[in-house]
């Protein structure tokens, strides 16, 4: 699955990790995460992501 990074904190969404303490399941994709979930570190929307090329 693609990982996805914030373009304002750097914070990078793995699916694999998720995001647990904001009720997102680890194996989670990207684009099955809720329009309204936010940066766990900066608070900014899904909008201000963009995708990391593949490693």
């Amino acid at each position: 699955m693609k990982k996805y990074i914030c373009t304002v904190c750097d914070w990078v969404y793995d699916p694999e990790v998720g995001d647990p303490d904001n009720g997102i399941a680890p194996g989670t994709a990207f684009e099955d995460i809720p329009d309204s979930w936010v940066c766990p570190v900066c608070g900014v929307g899904k909008e201000d992501f963009e995708e990391l090329p593949e490693e």
